[in-house]
């Protein structure tokens, strides 16, 4: 695509009049527009999955597939595009059952050319509007969903408060907190971001508070910590439904006195940090049993964003995948340009478990292996086979080796708690709380 049509509006017009057809794209592209044109509704939604169009200017009657059976394909694609139908044989009714099932306009044929002319500016308004600005160039979305995120995430950016995201892992919760970043009047400081799951308890704390020179054995030299490192700016913590209760305390007294002690010192340090922290679990579950403070969770969540999974946000798929094609074939400096037509079917209609991080390993996972310009099927199949046993997150391996560990242990003393713990080197109190969390009972180990 050249530089000068990048920036036109993108028209998909369909019709099984070639006449028409022709005399259409004349005049539309004499006027501007960058039009696809084709001359079926299955030719249509072929088109639709590889390439992004603002408006569809489709016929009413046509053979197979008709005007308003594909505006319902449509809908199954990308929500949020405007799509207009023209007919020749229009009547009230027509028009009725076409705008109370969501399509955009209805133009008799034949077509008053001032009238489309109106139809299609108010059409790419409503299609501009919604998309999100600057800030947030790095989120790939033309979800209806998706942007009312942003829209709420923008508005919230501008504002000195702390925000929870909460949504399933691999949605994106790190990448919209850097854009709230970017999006309020703290973007010229840093971001600073840290996977609260990642670290055992004293190294998080060392991460987060700083120490000062000789804390603790290896400390050879003061750390400022991440708060000190994000003063003025904002602090992303991630998976914060995995901070031990004892590290919940010290946050939750950071964030009300705006004020830090690193590790082995007697000094107060004064922080200015804006708080934006995510999870994939359930945090008022984790109230409920205990592994998660509640005054801690009012705090964090004031403003609660909750992200939607890959799945649900389908019509994101073509535009996320071509996206990522192109990224990586730029790293990896080879020519691929685009899937194949039953490729891009097949990435638009997987189920994403892994969301936007496992599309994200499948579409590497084909530029390494693809030898043409265009991804063939079958890499694609294979890709999304061997993502379905995809390795896990940290967290999640840490929760499988420490339900290992306590079964293991558990089996050792014959069901005795207190041995349990001696042996694991905590008390009681945190043993009991992690059988609970693993759904382990004493009693079926004696």
């Amino acid at each position: 695509m050249s530089e000068s049509s990048k920036n036109k509006p993108h028209l998909l017009l369909v019709d099984d009049d070639k006449s028409l057809l022709r005399l259409l794209t004349i005049r539309l592209e004499g006027e501007g527009y960058q039009v696809t044109a084709v001359e079926d509704g299955n030719a249509a939604l072929r088109k639709l999955q590889n390439d992004a169009f603002d408006v569809v200017l489709s016929d009413l009657r046509m053979p197979g597939l008709d005007g308003l059976s594909l505006f319902e394909e449509i809908m199954g694609i990308r929500k949020d595009i405007p799509v207009i139908l023209m007919t020749a044989h229009g009547t009230i009714s027509d028009a009725v059952a076409a705008t109370q099932r969501g399509v955009f306009g209805f133009l008799p044929k034949p077509v008053d050319h001032d009238e489309l002319r109106t139809l299609l500016q108010k059409a790419l308004s409503q299609s501009q509007a919604a998309q999100p600005g600057e800030w947030a160039k790095s989120i790939v979305t033309r979800s209806q969903d998706m942007l009312n995120v942003l829209d709420q995430a923008y508005r919230i950016a501008q504002r000195e408060v702390s925000v929870l995201i909460s949504g399933a892992s691999g949605t994106g919760k790190e990448l919209l907190a850097n854009a709230m970043h970017q999006a309020s009047d703290r973007r010229d400081k840093p971001f600073v971001a840290i996977n609260c799951g990642a670290l055992p308890e004293n190294l998080l704390e060392s991460e987060l508070f700083g120490h000062a020179k000789g804390a603790f054995t290896g400390a050879v030299a003061a750390h400022p910590g991440l708060f000190r490192e994000a003063d003025g700016g904002t602090l992303f913590l991630d998976e914060i439904g995995d901070m031990p209760m004892t590290l919940q305390v010290k946050l939750l007294r950071a964030l009300q006195e705006r004020q830090i002690r690193p590790v082995g010192s007697s000094k107060h340090v004064d922080i200015d940090v804006r708080i934006i922290s995510a999870t994939h679990k359930d945090l008022l579950k984790e109230m409920e049993e205990g592994t998660f403070r509640e005054d801690l969770y009012y705090r964090l969540n004031v403003v609660n964003l909750k992200l939607p999974s890959l799945k649900v946000r389908s019509e994101d798929i073509p535009l996320l995948a071509r996206s990522l094609l192109q990224q990586s074939a730029q790293r990896h400096g080879v020519n691929v340009s685009q899937f194949s037509d039953d490729a891009m079917q097949l990435l638009v209609k997987s189920s994403w478990p892994g969301n936007v991080r496992q599309l994200v390993n499948v579409v590497e996972q084909c530029v390494a292996l693809t030898q043409t310009p265009v991804v063939p099927l079958h890499l694609v199949e294979q890709a999304l086979s061997a993502t379905k046993q995809s390795w896990p997150t940290l967290t999640e391996a840490r929760d499988a080796f420490e339900q290992q560990y306590l079964n293991k242990l558990l089996k050792m003393t014959d069901g005795n708690v207190t041995r349990a713990a001696e042996l694991a080197g905590r008390n009681r109190t945190d043993m009991h709380k992690l059988m609970k969390k693993h759904d382990l009972d004493a009693s079926d180990f004696r």
